[in-house]
């Protein structure tokens, strides 16, 4: 897991020093918030890349079978860079160095198109992605954490049963980072990303993960916590507003308030509370 960055970042994309920018778009440097995140040229950078892992090979035939700069949604980008490679990926002799290397490498945006060869793996098990996607749910960059869970969040609505009884060992996790990422992973509605039907209509099934969290002393875990029964509120607000009460009484915590509050926003505002 690499350092996080010491750097604020500039406002908006015309602030960016030109020298930042090109470190960059040549992967030398992780991003240092949003703004910077956004900015990055994911083709220059893949042609940056590549090479100085050995993949030379890989540039052009990559590039052939994305969308054109500018039809892609940035979300989308490291998804399709990952798919473009999986195949080469999978089929070389250095199959476990390369991983590593993107794994490893100082752009976060280059950790993450490693973390989707591991979720658009489709000989993986959800058990054997999850323990590949651990370090990625634990990187210490901001952008890295949300494309792990993007990454396997198909296969976690696909194995929801297994998914739940393995995230909720990791919602009792040391580490903030893989505790949230239990919780985000699982989000009903979540955010960019298709529903999980079943816990929208069923939620009661997600408690083996959140009930871990119901006072937990991060506020990155708690934020995501109240977000998922907020967003299982839309649906059912008869489970979620059962849920905060009996965290009340079984909790009485500051950090178990602000959960509860927070849960409770959408019913609040439909009632006009």
């Amino acid at each position: 897991m690499t350092e996080p960055t010491k750097r604020k970042g500039a406002r908006c994309i015309n602030d960016i020093p030109p020298e930042t920018l090109e470190q960059l778009n040549a992967g030398k440097l992780e991003t240092a918030n949003l703004v910077e995140w956004l900015a990055v040229d994911r083709y220059r950078l893949l042609q940056q890349v590549l090479p100085k892992l050995g993949l030379r090979g890989l540039v052009k035939p990559t590039l052939g079978q994305l969308a054109k700069p500018g039809e892609l949604k940035q979300t989308q980008i490291a998804p399709a860079i990952a798919a473009a490679l999986l195949p080469a990926v999978k089929s070389s002799a250095n199959r476990e160095e390369i991983i590593e290397k993107l794994s490893a490498h100082p752009s976060d945006l280059v950790r993450s198109w490693a973390a989707y060869l591991i979720g658009l793996d489709e000989e993986l098990k959800l058990a054997q992605k999850l323990i590949l996607i651990r370090r990625f749910a634990a990187d210490s960059h901001f952008g890295v954490r949300e494309e792990a869970w993007f990454a396997v969040r198909a296969s976690i609505d696909r194995e929801l049963g297994v998914a739940i009884k393995l995230l909720a060992k990791w919602a009792k996790d040391k580490n903030e980072n893989v505790r949230r990422f239990s919780s985000e992973s699982t989000r009903p509605r979540g955010v960019w990303c298709k529903h999980i039907e079943a816990l929208k209509v069923h939620p009661e099934l997600g408690l083996p993960i959140l009930e871990p969290l119901r006072g937990d002393p991060s506020k990155y875990v708690r934020d995501s916590v109240a977000n998922w029964i907020n967003d299982a509120s839309k649906t059912r607000p008869d489970w979620a507003k059962e849920v905060c009460v009996r965290w009340r009484e079984m909790s009485q915590t500051k950090e178990t308030e602000y959960i509860v509050t927070k849960a409770l926003r959408t019913i609040q505002k439909g009632t006009g509370k």
